[in-house]
């Protein structure tokens, strides 16, 4: 799984998904590795999950500078992209369900996907790897506290914790209709720490890439340390890359570059070689500042 050395890149086949899940027909992407098909599989596959939540993964060409499936396709990698529960395409009621209630339908919608590119050869269960950007940073960490079946995660401006994000996030108490309370309505525990990756740290046994912009506003940095020192808590292996003078999306070439080969090294390391017991390698837990 390495890149052409010529200049030329070949795009992964983008194929529209249409799949079941918890009564409700859903949709989605899947992006076949460069020059393959269905029928080549198994495939490492990487679950990337939007922003939002109130957005949707169309059949278009993407090749931004945060996480890029077709960046993962061109070495290998099959890319799911899920449109599950918040976002949009479904009408008003689909979008809502989220509501005070993130991490947990469209955990379910993410999930049974997964399963079905399983069941139908495409995906290898042993080498999957999951990865977002803002509310996709959220739902991977989530994902990894919920679960031990990934073996690598990469959060993006993620979120940690809804009451901390409350508190300190430029949209302050709009946060609250997404994580369901705030945290001056009394002694907790609150909706929000249900539904907050933090609370799941404990249980947490993937490694995590934590990417983050150091200057955010919509999501701070807080967010990010947060989840950093509670891995470095419990020991898991992990690294903890802060940009300078980045925002919520990364603008400066240089970082958008090191993301894009960080993101796809980090992969590498735990997919392509995938190794069934870890617990017995030693722990890097890094913290790191591109110039």
């Amino acid at each position: 799984m390495h890149p052409r050395k010529d200049t030329c890149l070949r795009r992964g086949t983008a194929v529209q998904l249409a799949y079941p899940s918890d009564g409700l027909d859903l949709d989605g992407l899947l992006i076949l590795p460069a020059g393959r098909s269905r029928h080549d599989g198994p495939f490492p596959l990487v679950t990337l999950v939007h922003g939002g939540p109130y957005d949707r993964f169309t059949d278009r060409f993407s090749f931004a500078g945060l996480l890029s499936g077709q960046w993962l396709a061109t070495t290998g990698y099959a890319v799911f992209l899920p449109n599950p529960r918040g976002g949009e395409g479904h009408g008003h009621a689909f979008a809502t369900t989220v509501a005070g209630a993130v991490g947990m339908d469209e955990w379910t919608d993410i999930v049974s996907g997964i399963d079905l590119l399983i069941a139908k050869g495409v995906a290898d269960p042993d080498r999957l790897g999951i990865g977002g950007w803002s509310h996709g940073g959220f739902m991977a960490a989530w994902a990894v506290g919920q679960t031990n079946r990934f073996k690598a995660a990469v959060m993006g401006a993620g979120v940690s914790d809804w009451g901390m994000l409350l508190a300190t996030g430029e949209y302050g108490r709009l946060e609250a209709g997404l994580g369901g309370s705030c945290g001056w309505e009394g002694a907790g525990p609150h909706r929000h720490d249900q539904v907050s990756p933090i609370s799941y740290a404990s249980k947490i046994r993937t490694p995590v890439l934590i990417l983050h912009g150091e200057d955010d506003t919509n999501v701070p940095i807080g967010q990010a340390t947060y989840f950093h020192r509670a891995l470095r808590t419990y020991g898991v292996e992990h690294e903890f890359v802060v940009y300078p003078r980045e925002g919520h999306s990364i603008l400066e070439r240089n970082h958008q570059l090191d993301v894009l080969q960080r993101t796809r090294t980090w992969f590498d390391r735990w997919l392509v070689d995938p190794v069934s017991d870890r617990t017995q390698q030693p722990q890097r837990l890094t913290q790191t500042r591109p110039s």
